[in-house]
């Protein structure tokens, strides 16, 4: 009697989506700067109030100006992928020769000649979107941007910009005490910091606890340099 043994085989991959990156590139800005401000202007030896006041304005500003660089940046790729699109349907019409020798080209990478290309060529000829898709991914390495994408991308960055800087604020806003206040700040950006870094070796593909130093590691060196610096000229 035999038995027929089934293998389910599950590739999993890394995705880093588009959404995942403006979410680090975000809260990364986010848990960072407003931590730095509010370390140096303790330094400083301000009021809490006057800590909160110039933590919220950089907040909004930080937001606003990091939602505007994603939207400008992810603009500027929707607009070249249709820009170099268009070319590739000039270059189809006006230098079809050299077009097919490049889609050769690419095929001979995977040990395939001009013959065995010959079908694929023939129905690019009848087919110019479908070549212009192909030399797209396979010539420029462009993937077409989703609609909306512009404006996703600078909604979501300025969100996380604004989660993030709300954490280590958050202390200012509850606790009128300079010194406490910084040690709380202190304290729950380092875990938020830890827990980012974390969560995002999830999409980078580095190791948790190395994620997580790093991460740590970055936001402390910027507070700290900001707390040393408004000492030295406070002092």
């Amino acid at each position: 009697m035999s038995h027929t043994h089934r293998h389910t085989h599950k590739e999993r991959h890394f995705t880093f989506s588009e959404t995942v990156r403006d979410v680090v590139l975000g809260m990364a800005d986010g848990l960072t700067v407003p931590f730095a401000l509010a370390a140096g202007l303790s330094a400083a030896n301000v009021a809490s109030r006057v800590v909160v006041v110039a933590g919220v304005a950089e907040i909004a500003a930080g937001a606003i100006a990091m939602g505007l660089g994603g939207y400008l940046a992810a603009r500027g790729e929707i607009d070249h992928y249709h820009s170099e699109r268009s070319r590739e349907f000039r270059e189809i019409r006006d230098l079809q020769r050299e077009e097919e020798r490049e889609i050769v080209d690419i095929f001979k990478n995977y040990g395939l000649d001009r013959a065995a290309c010959e079908p694929i060529l023939t129905h690019f000829r009848k087919d110019h979107d479908a070549w212009v898709d192909f030399m797209m991914r396979f010539e420029l390495g462009l993937d077409e941007p989703q609609p909306g994408r512009a404006l996703r991308s600078a909604l979501t960055i300025g969100g996380a910009y604004v989660v993030g800087g709300l954490v280590p604020l958050a202390p200012y806003m509850l606790i009128d005490q300079l010194k406490p206040a910084l040690m709380a700040s202190i304290v729950c950006t380092g875990i938020a910091l830890a827990i980012f870094g974390t969560a995002k070796s999830r999409f980078t593909g580095m190791s948790p606890l190395r994620s997580a130093v790093q991460t740590v590691l970055i936001g402390g060196l910027a507070s700290a340099t900001a707390f040393l610096l408004a000492h030295w000229i406070g002092g």
